[in-house]
């Protein structure tokens, strides 16, 4: 009979199961990464910012004036983007805190704040677009009459006042004036984007991702119903809709120089799939065939249930961010891992954000791969 002593664990053993394993540079294969800097902005590090190079070192960090909201960016002007949470939450709904932002900056790489926006009703994306403006998704209250035809969802979740909040996509020039707005209700009908059953019914449909194709088509994805629409400015007309026969939960859509549209699929629910798992998914505009994806060899071994994203790189590669435990990697087209590094920073989300994420965590919104020469400051 095999005899095996056992070993006591240390009372003081890290609690935290994710920073247990390798955090850090976990992963180079320099003869086929893209290369170039990371950017990423961590939900729980107070406004801190960082960059890393290829070898998962600090080249550079920012300290914001508040915690992100969701994420940042690098402008062309080689300034820092910021989406910040606003100190002040209008307390929309008991999940409001987990995703509103609000508090936008542009920062030199000194940390010197030239330009700022507010808008509480702030929640989610936002995109800094070539010409200079903002564009980003705001809350508003539906009319009751158009809310009442909303289906699906948890029923037992819906507020006492019968308020449910829906999307207004907001376009604000450098002066904060608005040029652009676009209600959800005015052009989607209720009855066609049903709520998932895993969803309460407090927001719809929830635009959690934006961005804008080279023709001038606004993406947007809508989370709780599972879906990308593509909408003409000059109209407000919906051009196409890929729905959830292609798509779950997903989040960041962004069109690639083919003009095809990759997101980050989430996959907390998929008809017939029993075993949830994320991809990063590619799909044709308008019929939504899929001509590209990736998915762990072992599915659930890829997995964030909320946020996440997805990047085409120069070389052909795709940058994945897997958010809701600070893994950021990147693979080829034939799916092979080839750079791969995890937050190494840890600490509890704000109590504002109160019982929904309990720990400590490295989680972000989405996350950034720049070439070299998209930082000559540096």
């Amino acid at each position: 009979m095999l005899n095996m002593k056992s070993q006591d664990v240390a009372a003081d053993a890290d609690q935290v199961t994710v920073r247990r394993r390798r955090t850090g540079l976990t992963l180079l294969d320099r003869a086929h990464t893209a290369g170039g800097y990371t950017l990423f902005a961590p939900q729980t590090s107070k406004g801190r910012v960082y960059l890393v190079d290829i070898e998962g070192k600090p080249a550079h960090e920012w300290q914001m004036p508040v915690r992100a909201g969701r994420d940042a960016v690098i402008l062309k002007n080689g300034n820092l983007g910021y989406n910040g949470s606003h100190d002040t939450s209008l307390g929309l709904y008991p999940a409001w805190n987990l995703w509103h932002g609000g508090d936008f900056y542009e920062a030199t790489p000194d940390g010197e704040i030239v330009w700022r926006h507010e808008d509480p009703r702030h929640h989610h994306d936002c995109q800094w677009l070539e010409n200079g403006n903002l564009l980003y998704t705001a809350a508003e209250p539906m009319p009751k009459s158009i809310s009442a035809r909303i289906i699906g969802g948890d029923e037992s979740k819906d507020g006492a006042d019968g308020i449910v909040q829906s999307d207004v996509v907001t376009e604000v020039n450098r002066k904060g004036e608005v040029v652009w707005e676009w209600r959800a209700w005015e052009h989607l009908r209720p009855e066609d984007f049903p709520v998932h059953d895993i969803f309460d019914r407090r927001h719809w449909p929830m635009i959690n991702g934006l961005g804008q194709t080279r023709d001038g088509l606004v993406l947007m994805s809508l989370r709780v119903t599972s879906g990308i629409i593509a909408v003409d400015k000059a109209t407000g007309k919906v051009v196409w809709h890929v729905g959830p026969n292609v798509v779950a939960q997903q989040h960041t859509p962004v069109e690639t120089p083919e003009g095809n549209i990759l997101v980050f699929d989430n996959g907390n629910i998929r008809k017939g799939v029993t075993s949830p798992h994320s991809r990063a998914l590619e799909f044709a505009p308008v019929t939504g065939k899929i001509v590209w994806q990736y998915a762990d060899p072992c599915p659930p071994a890829f997995f964030s249930p909320y946020m996440g994203s997805a990047q085409r790189l120069e070389n052909g590669n795709t940058f994945i961010c897997e958010s809701a435990f600070g893994r950021l990697f990147e693979v080829t087209p034939a799916g092979d891992t080839v750079w791969e590094y995890v937050i190494p920073y840890f600490a509890p989300y704000p109590a504002i954000v109160g019982p929904y994420i309990t720990g400590e965590h490295n989680s972000l919104f989405r996350a950034h791969r720049y070439a070299a020469e998209r930082i000559g400051w540096l």
